[in-house]
């Protein structure tokens, strides 16, 4: 039987923390169960326990006080064995998982790369009927149609600047029905975009806590791609252009290159979802982090209050785990050389 505790019981709990599989359910060990569970203040332990709890207790009172609906799931990796689940909050709702599900696509696209029935330097064509007019992303503002791409670009721009019209270009290559195919046949039933009339075009549908998380730990797992499209797709997810303003926000530029995260937003949801590395490039804390229901719901800036919740997170997730060592293997990220032009 697993226990499901969410933010509200936690609020009469104290801290939440289940221990639990990699990609199955969660065994039942509170946080009060675990001997020496509870660090003194400012101690941050090399065992995954107390630190489980010290994420659990940030996201409590951050979630709590920017109100609104939240959904999550988040594991602390333990090199010993399966990860410990810091908080299973409503994680196997469905609900719709908006940009966050991009990387759903990029997934679906590399697996067909995988088998050598795309690559990433075939170019696809930008016509302006298929630029999403006003959209997020840079393939609205060039004004220079039609002209074509890589794929390897559009992949880029769909997973760092969070491309709608990127969107468009991926259903060009795989289309609706394909792409849910492919992540059910990779265990992911309930994260599936929503296909329209055209075959070619689809909303980004649906997921749940657990799934995108599940997701994210079978990619550093090497169980979802190909070692080069895995680090192709993570390169994409921690590179200093991508989403700052959540997690990543409060942080130095090395701090952020241990991060991957890819945030959604739309009408009142706020969602982001990643991946946090040891220094040697090695998984040690999964996220996802589902927010719907805020105030200033046309706030879609670093102001609105979820996005300041996950941003007053990030820093304190990172110091939790700070002194553990990942699990699996290192994924370590290319110096970056800062240019003046020339």
């Amino acid at each position: 039987m697993t226990i499901r505790l969410n933010r509200r019981t936690a609020l009469g709990l104290g801290t939440v923390a289940t221990a639990g599989t990699v990609l199955g359910a969660a065994t039942p060990a509170s946080a009060a169960e675990r001997p020496g569970s509870r660090p003194a203040p400012g101690v941050y332990p090399s065992t995954p326990a107390q630190p489980a709890d010290l994420v659990a207790a940030s996201y409590t009172r951050y979630s709590t006080g920017a109100g609104g609906n939240w959904q999550a799931y988040i594991s602390v990796a333990d090199p010993a064995g399966p990860p410990v689940v810091a908080v299973t909050d409503e994680a196997d709702r469905r609900i719709e998982a908006y940009s966050v599900n991009k990387i759903a696509v990029a997934t679906a696209v590399l697996d067909k790369v995988d088998r050598g029935l795309l690559t990433l330097d075939q170019r696809v064509e930008v016509t302006a009927a298929i630029v999403v007019p006003g959209g997020d992303g840079i393939f609205s503002l060039d004004g220079a149609y039609p002209s074509s791409v890589t794929l390897g670009h559009v992949l880029a721009n769909l997973l760092t600047v969070s491309d709608d019209t990127a969107v468009r270009l991926c259903g060009l290559v795989a289309p609706a029905a394909e792409i849910n195919s492919i992540l059910v046949a990779k265990g992911f039933p309930n994260t599936q975009v929503e296909p329209v009339a055209n075959p070619n075009r689809f909303f980004l549908g649906t997921s749940t806590p657990r799934e995108t998380h599940d997701l994210l730990r079978a990619l550093v797992a090497g169980t979802l791609l190909s070692p080069t499209s895995t680090a192709f797709l993570l390169g994409l997810l921690r590179a200093p252009v991508a989403f700052t303003d959540g997690i990543r926000r409060t942080m130095s530029s090395e701090e952020r290159a241990r991060i991957a995260t890819k945030a959604g937003w739309f009408a009142d949801a706020r969602h982001e979802a990643g991946i946090i590395f040891d220094r040697s490039g090695a998984a040690v804390l999964t996220y996802a982090l589902f927010a719907d229901g805020q105030a200033d719901a046309d706030d879609f800036g670093a102001t609105h209050p979820a996005v300041q919740a996950r941003a007053a997170m990030g820093p304190r997730f990172l110091k939790a785990v700070d002194q553990l060592t990942g699990a699996g293997t290192a994924y370590r990220v290319a110096p970056r050389q800062p240019s003046n032009g020339g």
